[in-house]
């Protein structure tokens, strides 16, 4: 995943740039960069933060940033900004994307005499990759419309040019871009919990596939909204912050109504519900009033230090991150039956170990409820799941041990209530040694979120997208 954030102002904009990216830190783990543009002089940092936070990466750089605009990112896959310096003329550039396309699209674009710069681990830097299809075009709107066309997933993008931002949304919009308006200019981002602290309220919802090219007066389309838009359903299950919105949906209210209406519907006994942190949380205060239950901390996540649980990219260390972030509060937990709400189950890996210890600490029944379905199909516009094997989904090898084929009778296990989907939650329920587990059902979901069916992506869920 990931998230960017851009400033153009009327005055110097470092200090706008430096918090509006860190607002953006909850989206990415890898990677993080910042641009400013001034006079046409380029000045760029970039800096691993898989150890460490952005603020503390950034802060000895800023007095070498200057001018009235900039663009930063938080990264899980490049180093990023970019700059280029082309016949469009001179312009940074950063990302959110995950192209499935890329060795097709490298070997074109050498073959055109084109060469690459950045590598991280022999693999081509998408956004460098992005800029090489920009500068195909004559002008800006038609090289964006040429990513457009020829990338296989998604892409959504900032560009710092000599005379201002363009900000461009992915073709199905699968990722968002807000504009918000200050009294000195404007700023944009994938997130709008960047704007209420640095005095920008959010102003406008870029569309599916829109670009503007935004001054410190105001915005202009470049390219109008597409008409089909696919926004990403699980920014709102577990990416989003709980203040963000994206197509004016609150993700802290769309959390809070799937337990809600979890809570009204489950018959079974329990002391309180408690959620996961962070993402559980919201869901529990819905459930809490659903099931007219209290809400209670039975397990605290100690935030200073432990990153997501399924960032790490091998399995030892996903294991010691899930069980070392998450503190049972035993004296809350001893002898009582207790709801736990969690946003997903991805691998498993978190929940098995958290389980273990509220047993360990006390517990005498653990229930598990989800926000969203069985996560069934990989993601393949955003990869939040950062899985290099659909059998890493917990679901795909249950479905394996019940088939003996993982990839068997896939849309009946998504069908919930189905014989299929019975017996691979319940598969679950014991492999996990959780007395009871429920999955929100689709329909719950989309209705939570607030928007059409088919403007939202669900792929994970149903294996349903467009291409």
């Amino acid at each position: 995943m990931g998230g960017f954030f851009g400033t153009i102002k009327k005055e110097k904009c470092v200090a706008d740039l430096f918090y509006g990216v860190d607002y953006n830190s909850h989206m990415g783990t890898k990677r993080a960069g910042m641009v400013t543009q001034n006079n046409g002089t380029f000045t760029r940092a970039i800096h691993n933060i898989e150890n460490s936070y952005f603020r503390s990466k950034f802060e000895d750089d800023l007095p070498s940033f200057s001018g009235n605009s900039g663009i930063g990112v938080i990264s899980d896959t490049d180093a990023q900004p970019i700059i280029i310096n082309s016949h469009l003329g001179k312009f940074a550039i950063v990302t959110v994307a995950k192209i499935n396309n890329i060795p097709e699209l490298e070997k074109d674009l050498l073959a055109k005499g084109n060469h690459f710069c950045e590598h991280s681990n022999s693999i081509t830097n998408q956004s460098e990759l992005v800029s090489m299809l920009i500068i195909e075009g004559k002008n800006f709107t038609e090289g964006i419309e040429n990513v457009y066309r020829r990338i296989k997933g998604s892409c959504s993008m900032l560009l710092l040019t000599e005379n201002g931002i363009i900000a461009a949304r992915d073709k199905y919009g699968r990722t968002p871009i807000l504009l918000g308006k200050g009294e000195n200019g404007f700023a944009v981002s994938s997130e709008t919990c960047s704007f209420p602290n640095l005095g920008y309220e959010t102003h406008y919802n870029l569309g599916p596939g829109e670009i503007v090219h935004i001054t410190a007066d105001g915005f202009t389309q470049m390219r109008k909204p597409g008409k089909k838009m696919q926004i990403c359903s699980f920014l709102w299950v577990y990416y989003g912050y709980p203040v963000c919105e994206y197509e004016g949906k609150n993700v802290d209210q769309m959390r809070f109504d799937c337990g809600l209406e979890m809570g009204k519907n489950d018959d079974i006994e329990a002391d309180f519900v408690s959620g996961i942190p962070d993402s559980g949380i919201g869901m529990s205060l819905g459930y809490a009033v659903g099931k007219k239950i209290p809400y209670q901390r039975g397990i605290v996540k100690y935030t200073p230090t432990w990153p997501r649980s399924f960032t790490p990219p091998n399995q030892q260390m996903r294991e010691l991150v899930a069980k070392m972030k998450l503190i049972p509060n035993k004296s809350l937990l001893k002898d009582k039956k207790v709801v736990f709400c969690d946003d997903s189950i991805v691998r498993g890996t978190q929940l098995r170990d958290n389980v273990n210890d509220l047993y360990r600490y006390g517990a005498k029944e653990v229930h598990m409820r989800i926000s969203c379905p069985p996560l069934i199909y990989p993601c393949k516009f955003l990869n939040f799941t950062a899985s290099k094997s659909e059998l890493e989904l917990i679901t795909r090898r249950t479905i394996q041990k019940l088939e003996g084929n993982h990839s068997q009778n896939l849309s009946s296990y998504a069908t919930t209530n189905s014989p299929q989907y019975c017996r691979m939650v319940n598969s679950i329920c014991k492999e996990l040694n959780i007395t009871t587990l429920k999955f929100n059902p689709l329909e719950t979901l989309v209705k939570s979120i607030g928007l059409p069916k088919e403007c939202i992506c669900t792929h994970c869920f149903d294996g349903s997208s467009y291409e």
